[in-house]
């Protein structure tokens, strides 16, 4: 059996003390570029991995050294202002301000501590004072009440567990950032001709859209018009905006119903057609679209803000159309046509009226093949990615209140 748990407060496992903030603080006097005792501002802790801070936008000169709290390397450190409950142990010297408090002289270990008080997050905003903005003062932390397994040996290995997940899920978020940094490189190379895929040499040859595009009849929701029985699926613009794939497969998605009336209004989707939504309010909305690669047998229809551009397959190969989007000539076009001041607005007249550079369909679809098989490792990476989340989030439910136990680990003799 492992170690009895006991309650305790954190002020009884840590000194608890809070940080102090040279004033007026916008003095350029307290600051120095080139000293090696930083700044913390909460804006770092969140910029970190959670775990340990090892850099800061901003140092202090050593007279702002006296007037704030100093702390050596390796101190538990945590928010109590503004965003509260966000520990983290500093990885340099470093100086905390009065949103800050210090947690040293630890009695248990310090690793355990910085994932219970992780996990002590909510309890800790809910015993803050709302005013301007968030905050707890430094009794709430001493008095908050935690459950702890007695042996430090037990902590350690909950502890260790914890860690090592953390250090799973940080590889996996900088193989999504590398797979993605890839993927951007091989669209700038691949969508402007730099580089050729092999066996293709034919020149590329330009395209006017307009020659060899229709559109879709779109049509208004109303709200008496909404049918969760109905079949019929309806595309909003504002599926369009959030979505991070440059395809939609309407067969698959959880989308609104529209009653079965509507369709006699408005032209059915079909695989292949690419779907803009004919608004944004930021430039890098501009051209956002979607390729329909899925369509339901009761159909699905464009809704309003969007519009539907069906081409030519002996033009623009199906599979290649989604990645136009990210062609910088294409959205460069779409850009210098968009008009209004608070929304940039895209019409049919726009998309017709682009011209670009594109090699045949048959390249356009060893085009799209590669760069679909990179969307499908980082898509797995991200599913990977959320999974690990999901069982860090049990783990620390379960090692952190006792209800999983982690016994020692037998050595052989």
């Amino acid at each position: 059996m492992g170690s009895e748990w006991r309650t305790a407060t954190i002020g009884a496992l840590a000194s608890v003390s809070r940080g102090a903030s040279p004033r007026p603080i916008a003095s350029p006097r307290w600051f120095d570029i080139n000293s090696k005792i930083r700044w913390v501002r909460i804006a770092d802790v969140n910029r970190s991995d959670g775990r340990i801070l090892g850099t800061t936008t901003q140092a202090l000169s050593a007279d702002g050294v006296v007037r704030s709290r100093y702390l050596e390397p390796g101190t538990l450190i945590m928010s109590i202002a503004a965003t509260v409950g966000i520990p983290v142990i500093t990885g340099v010297p470093a100086c905390i301000h009065d949103g800050f408090v210090s947690l040293e002289n630890l009695k248990i270990d310090k690793k355990f501590m910085l994932y219970l008080l992780k996990a002590s997050e909510a309890r800790l905003r809910e015993a803050g004072q709302s005013g301007s903005q968030m905050n707890v003062n430094s009794d709430i932390v001493r008095r908050l009440e935690v459950q702890i397994p007695s042996e430090r040996e037990e902590q350690a290995r909950i502890a260790s567990a914890l860690w090592d997940i953390d250090d799973l899920i940080e590889l996996l978020e900088r193989s999504v950032v590398k797979k993605r940094a890839m993927k951007q490189g091989m669209m700038q190379e691949l969508l402007t001709g730099r580089t050729r895929l092999p066996g293709f040499a034919e020149p590329w040859r330009a395209i006017r859209f307009g020659d060899h595009v229709s559109y879709v009849k779109n049509v208004a929701l109303s709200r008496a018009q909404l049918d969760s029985a109905s079949p019929l699926r309806y595309l909003h613009y504002g599926d369009i905006h959030t979505r991070s794939s440059s395809v939609l497969d309407a067969s698959a998605e959880d989308m609104p119903r529209a009653s079965k009336a509507l369709a006699r209004n408005a032209g059915l989707l079909q695989v292949g057609d690419l779907v803009f939504a004919d608004a944004s309010e930021d430039p890098d909305g501009v051209g956002r679209s979607v390729e329909i690669i899925g369509v339901p047998i009761d159909g699905v229809i464009p809704g309003l803000h969007t519009i539907a551009a069906r081409f030519d397959k002996h033009v623009l190969a199906d599979g290649f159309k989604g990645y136009l989007q990210f062609i910088a000539a294409f959205r460069t076009q779409l850009l210098a046509l968009a008009s209004g001041t608070k929304v940039l607005a895209t019409t049919r007249a726009y998309i017709s009226s682009i011209e670009l550079t594109l090699p045949n369909v048959v390249e356009q679809a060893a085009i799209a093949e590669v760069l679909h098989d990179a969307d499908t490792e980082i898509v797995a990476l991200e599913r990977r990615l959320e999974a690990t989340r999901a069982i860090k989030q049990g783990m620390m439910q379960e090692l952190l209140t006792g209800r999983t136990r982690l016994m020692p680990t037998e050595t052989s003799a």
